[in-house]
């Protein structure tokens, strides 16, 4: 069967402890959660180096806006791939390849789709940001950028959902290899282009675009080679609209969150904005409140890395062990991811409360002309708020995805939606109302301080909203029906 005969890269997840087992297959994609980091952080540090003010402020700007589509392919692909676990567990080599047919299948619709609606919306998007031809050098930065990336959706989309079909086969360290081969290649790229060709925007994301192309189809004539009973047949391609239908209720759900969630992010740091913007209506110089919150918040994203890591594991493992029939192993390694999850989230707020000292992470991400007492107060008092609290986002993480695993993939998307809503009614609201009147820069320390419970206030509705389907479908230890 297709399980016996993969190489030392994958990890059995139907036997052997399953904390061990959990946190062996974690590790590689920690690694590269992490690495990606480096990959957009380098990417980033390249265009600020090498492009123009306005340049850099058009790539900056519409990060929030491209994560709404890049992230729901993602959650698509993430979604089939749950699928694919599940008749891996069974050892059924012929429904593993036709879900893999499959999904090349719906990745194509997907991609045609998304990149219509993504370049159909680009200018009232932009103009929603506050974006406008008022400063036409941001402006043409932000479009020409968003543009290219939205036409490269597609290898964004397949690039994931290669690393997802190995990920469900229990394979977790060949996407870590290949994420790194399509680090130095876009480094390399953005080089080639921005600095000796002089594409500017164009170029750094052309770049991008790509390197995942390139690693998507080295990625899939790796898998090939790797696994002989994944070369599709005509026939794997004329599966039945039901199982079609099976791959879009696990996919489809799991996309609309991804966006959800970027959606929150997006109400959050429009909120944020206020605390920069003086009475007389203009701009607090230094922006200390963005700088001070951006900089945290890149070393937030760095820090959640292996809690988001452990819930991509904990999908692979609960769907295998669903279509294993092993049930109980998906209850005790309910039990134990949620310990691992405690343990991480304890020293990773531990790490980040260190780098809070004197402002130290704000020197890794800012230059020393950014940095003041009071960018160091915004994003030390946003850390505080989030550090504090890591075990709520541990917890989500291993409910939202542990749910998700056994196919029940409508409670994640309820879960997004309560975080939408905790996210927008505390930014929207609380901060105004701690402050006894609208937000400036003159506001109160605990109107900003409300404003960043917005983040742990949001996993905690998630939270709530997981409980009913983790005791009903994860800890009862019995079989459970969810396609």
């Amino acid at each position: 069967m297709l399980l016996n005969r993969t190489r030392k890269s994958s990890v059995g997840l139907l036997s052997g402890g399953e904390g061990k087992v959990l946190f062996k297959f974690s590790v590689p994609i920690i690694l590269s959660y992490l690495l990606q980091q480096v990959y957009t952080i380098s990417d980033a540090a390249i265009c600020g180096q090498t492009l123009s003010v306005d340049e850099v402020a058009g790539v900056n700007d519409v990060f929030p806006l491209l994560f709404i589509f890049l992230q729901f392919a993602i959650g698509c692909t993430s979604g089939f791939s749950v699928i694919t676990s599940m008749a891996a567990g069974n050892e059924n080599d012929v429904v593993v390849r036709r879900s893999f047919a499959t999904q090349i299948v719906l990745g194509a619709i997907l991609s045609v789709l998304l990149t219509i609606i993504a370049i159909v919306t680009l200018d009232p998007l932009l103009r929603f940001i506050g974006l406008n031809e008022a400063n036409m050098g941001v402006w043409t930065a932000a479009y020409d950028y968003s543009l290219v990336i939205y036409i490269g959706i597609f290898a964004q989309l397949y690039y994931n959902l290669i690393c997802a079909i190995l990920r469900s086969l229990g394979d977790s360290t060949t996407p870590l290899v290949f994420l790194f081969f399509s680090t130095i290649l876009n480094i390399a790229l953005d080089l080639l282009f921005i600095i000796t060709f002089k594409f500017g925007v164009i170029g750094a994301s052309a770049a991008t675009v790509v390197a995942q192309a390139v690693s998507a189809i080295v990625c899939l004539i790796y898998i090939f080679l790797k696994y002989p009973t994944l070369r599709l047949k005509r026939s794997d391609v004329k599966a039945d609209f039901s199982f079609y239908s099976q791959h879009l209720k696990q996919g489809i759900p799991l996309g609309l969150q991804f966006s959800v969630l970027a959606v929150g992010i997006i109400v959050m740091q429009g909120a944020l904005v206020n605390f920069d913007i003086r009475p007389d209506g203009l701009m607090e110089a230094g922006n200390p409140a963005q700088n001070g919150f951006g900089a945290a918040n890149k070393l937030n994203n760095f820090l959640m890395c292996p809690m988001s890591a452990l819930g991509t594991a904990v999908v692979s493992f609960n769907a295998q062990n669903y279509g294993a029939g092993r049930f109980d192993r998906i209850k005790r390694g309910t039990i134990k991811a949620l310990l691992i999850g405690l343990l991480m989230s304890i020293v990773l707020g531990g790490i980040g409360l260190l780098l809070t000292i004197n402002g130290a992470y704000q020197y890794i991400f800012m230059s020393t002309d950014k940095i003041t007492s009071q960018s160091i107060k915004y994003g030390n008092v946003y850390l505080y708020v989030d550090l504090s609290l890591y075990f709520i986002l541990a917890t989500l993480h291993v409910l939202r995805s542990g749910v998700q695993g056994v196919g029940y993939a409508k409670f994640t998307l309820i879960a997004g939606f309560a975080e939408l809503v905790a996210r927008t009614t505390i930014c929207g609201f609380i901060p105004a109302l701690v402050n006894g009147g609208a937000i400036n820069s003159t506001s109160s320390l605990a109107s900003y301080i409300s404003l960043c419970f917005g983040d742990p206030g949001a996993w905690l509705l998630a939270v709530l909203a997981l409980v009913y389907p983790t005791f009903k479908y994860l800890l009862s230890g019995k079989k459970v029906t969810s396609l």
